[in-house]
């Protein structure tokens, strides 16, 4: 059954949509993402996507890959982050995430995986780039981290007129301490401090944006996107400008808004 959400309305080009519950949220995204999929099959016999990696991203992304009639043998998939220098088998490896949640059940018809232990990182990056760059990308699905950035496009080192498709980049304490509180690793020096991240260009040069940003952790960082400045002191907020995208809040991340 659809779920309706309690709550719609529109900031400057962003559609906003408020679910009361994550899973009514997760149900109603994964809707709109396999509407965009199967749209894009019937149109040009294929699909190519961005997926986003989280304990946000949990719910929608298992209701995503039970959806009936994608055809996954004609999707191409992308993530759009990984720490530098960590391998698939880590368990905090956004690859190993993808792989085990996604890759694995749907088996699309290719997978492109960012190989932060790549012999040549910046060899690797290229020939990422040029991937998906090779033909237009109809689907980014993302989320926003606490500290408002979208994939590792943190608030010091995002760019909104990046000229750069992928970048290496430096986390900031924020960033790294958000992945601590997830459980993904013990402690905040456990952290790599460095990791390659698709550009927010990049994240929004596609078809359809939706972004999930669900959780009371979320709730400073999508009051910062919607009601602050456009400015990469809160990436986030450049949704804002993205007639294409649609954000998809639950009643806890969107509990401090004035709307």
């Amino acid at each position: 059954m659809p779920s309706s959400p309690t709550k719609a309305y529109t900031v400057d080009r962003l559609p906003v949509r408020i679910f009361a519950t994550i899973a009514d949220l997760a149900t109603a995204a994964a809707d709109d993402a396999a509407a965009v999929l199967t749209a894009a099959i019937a149109a040009r016999g294929h699909a190519r996507a961005i997926i986003a990696t989280g304990n946000s991203q949990d719910q929608f992304l298992a209701q995503l890959v039970q959806r009936p009639g994608i055809d996954w043998s004609k999707v191409e998939l992308f993530h759009m982050d990984e720490y530098l220098g960590m391998a698939i088998t880590h368990p905090a490896s956004f690859r190993r995430y993808l792989k085990e949640r996604v890759f694995d059940r749907v088996k699309p018809k290719s997978a492109h995986y960012l190989e932060g232990d790549a012999l040549e990182p910046l060899k690797a990056m290229r020939a990422y780039a040029a991937a998906l760059a090779a033909a237009p990308v109809d689907l980014c699905c993302l989320g926003i981290g606490e500290n408002g950035h979208l994939a590792f496009n943190d608030p010091p080192v995002a760019e909104f007129a990046d000229p750069e498709t992928i970048k290496l980049v430096k986390l900031d304490d924020k960033c790294r301490r958000q992945q601590v509180g997830e459980g993904h690793f013990p402690n905040l020096d456990a952290v790599p401090a460095y990791a390659i991240t698709l550009t927010i260009p990049a994240l929004c040069r596609v078809g359809r944006m939706i972004a999930v940003v669900p959780e009371k952790r979320k709730a400073e960082a999508v009051k910062g996107s919607l009601e602050g400045p456009i400015a990469t002191a809160c990436p986030g907020s450049f949704l804002r400008q993205q007639a294409h995208a649609v954000l998809y809040l639950d009643a806890d991340s969107a509990s401090l808004l004035k709307r």
